[in-house]
């Protein structure tokens, strides 16, 4: 059973439909007491479903069943309500403007628990278990590359893929800003078709350098730079694979 400390926050209103979509977050301020408190404000105007701290206490803040204000203006999957359509969970961590550090064993236990026990009651594909800066890519940087994305795909929650070093290789070199062509257009299907809200066709421009940012955060975490190299697209390719399967696996269910 997942232990959850009662904080009940005001700021909530009612879902049109069942909640599909996992968004996780880092509080970005300088203490867990901090956000809790500004998750509770009404003049604040803020909440997350959930909030995780360090040391792996879980608070709950608003039921399930409403609709918490944790996303904002993002897209994923073509979802332009991501509040509507998710489950907000905050990490505590100070984040790139007091301290970005890492995620402590007990918290990330913690956000595995949970994340568990939502999709026992809720049905939440592995692709739409994302993160703040997946869905507005060109405002934020939430959960950051710290946040260990793999160790929650192996636990069973999210999507991950590690390509071959030939399939690296195969891909050739960098795609950046200011470059245009068929390798572009194909990048900036591929982000989209994965859920960015960046749509095909066009150049490399501040656009497709914050979407790829993004996807580098969550899945290529060694290179946070906005620059595609072939890894990045090769994870890219990967990815596309899984969801496409993981889409076909849930009609046949």
């Amino acid at each position: 059973m997942v232990q959850i400390i009662a904080a009940p926050s005001p700021n909530f209103d009612e879902r049109r439909a069942p909640p599909d979509m996992l968004v996780l977050h880092y509080t970005g301020m300088p203490s867990g007491e901090a956000a809790l408190a500004r998750l509770r404000d009404a003049e604040a105007q803020v909440s997350a479903h959930y909030l995780i701290e360090e040391d792996g206490r879980i608070f709950g803040l608003v039921p399930e069943e409403r609709r918490a204000w944790h996303a904002g203006r993002g897209v994923w999957q073509g979802q332009d309500d991501c509040n509507a359509a998710s489950i907000g969970i905050e990490i505590v961590n100070p984040g790139h403007e007091f301290g970005y550090r890492a995620f402590p064993e007990a918290q990330i236990a913690s956000v595995i628990a949970l994340i568990g026990d939502i999709r026992e009651r809720w049905t939440v594909p592995d692709s739409r278990i994302i993160g703040h800066s997946d869905l507005a890519p060109e405002r934020k940087d939430d959960p950051g590359e710290l946040f260990p994305w793999k160790r929650l795909a192996e636990a069973g929650h999210g999507l991950w893929f590690e390509p071959a070093v030939e399939r690296i290789k195969a891909l050739g070199g960098l795609l950046q800003k200011g470059d245009d062509g068929i390798g572009v257009v194909v990048l900036r299907a591929g982000l989209h078709r994965l859920g960015y809200g960046i749509k095909p066709g066009g150049d490399y421009d501040a656009e497709t350098e914050g979407a790829v940012r993004a996807f580098q955060r969550h899945w290529r975490q060694s290179r946070v730079d906005g620059v595609a190299d072939g890894e990045t697209r090769a994870r890219l390719v990967g990815l596309l694979q899984l969801a496409s399967a993981e889409s076909v696996t849930g009609v046949l269910d």
